[in-house]
C-alpha cells in the first residue's frame, strides 16, 4: 500500500520524501491505509532502485540537501497495476477480538462485560470523530470539492463504525437481560 500511495503522490507532482509524508499524514493515511510515516522513506528507496521513480533534482537549504523525486513512465504503469490489484482484492475485515469476547461474554461477570463493551463503544465514537475531522480537513483542503470516490470511502468508514456500534449495543442489551 505504501508504494502505491507514494506513487500516487508523485503522479500529482514531484515531491521530496518529507512532502510525501506530510501529504499522506494530512490525508490521514495511517488511519485508513495503514501507512506508517517511516515506511515512506523505505518505499522511496525501493521504488527508485526498481526504476519506478527517479530523482528530479536536489534542493539545498542551508547545510541540508533534499531529493525531489518524480515518477517514471514505468512507475505510472506500476501504479496502475497496484491500483487495479487493490480493486480486485476482496477482503472482509471482521472484528475478531470483539466476536471472540462476545461469544464468551455470558461466562463473564455481567457488569465487567458491560463496562468493557462500553469502553469499546467510546473508542469507536472517538474513531468516528477522528474520521469526521479527517473528512472536514479534506473538504477544507479541496475547498469543499470532495471527489465522489473519496466520499464513498468516507461513507463506508462511517458505516463500518456504526455497524460495530450497533453490535455492541445489541450485545449490551442481551447481557443486561440475563
Amino acid at each position: 500500500m505504501t508504494k502505491l500511495l507514494v506513487l500516487a503522490m508523485l503522479s500529482i507532482q514531484p515531491m521530496s520524501g518529507y512532502e510525501i509524508k506530510s501529504m499522506l499524514e494530512l490525508n490521514d493515511s495511517p488511519r485508513w491505509a495503514g501507512v506508517l510515516p517511516g515506511s515512506i522513506y523505505n518505499a522511496l528507496k525501493k521504488l527508485e532502485k526498481e526504476g519506478y521513480i527517479e530523482i528530479a533534482s536536489i534542493e539545498s537549504n542551508g547545510h541540508r540537501q533534499k531529493a525531489i523525486y518524480k515518477i517514471t513512465a514505468s512507475g505510472e504503469a506500476f501504479q496502475r497495476e497496484l491500483a487495479l490489484e487493490c480493486l480486485g482484492n476482496a477482503k472482509v475485515y471482521y472484528p475478531t477480538d470483539l466476536y471472540s469476547g462476545i461469544s464468551l461474554a455470558d461466562q463473564l461477570p455481567k457488569e465487567e462485560a458491560i463496562d468493557h463493551l462500553t469502553k469499546n463503544k467510546e473508542k469507536l465514537l472517538l474513531e468516528s470523530q477522528a474520521v469526521k475531522t479527517g473528512l472536514k480537513a479534506k473538504e477544507k483542503a479541496l475547498q469543499g470539492e470532495i471527489p465522489p470516490l473519496t466520499r464513498i470511502v468516507f461513507e463506508h468508514m462511517f458505516e463500518m463504525i456504526e455497524s460495530q456500534l450497533r453490535l455492541i449495543e445489541a450485545t449490551i442489551s442481551i447481557i443486561k437481560q440475563k
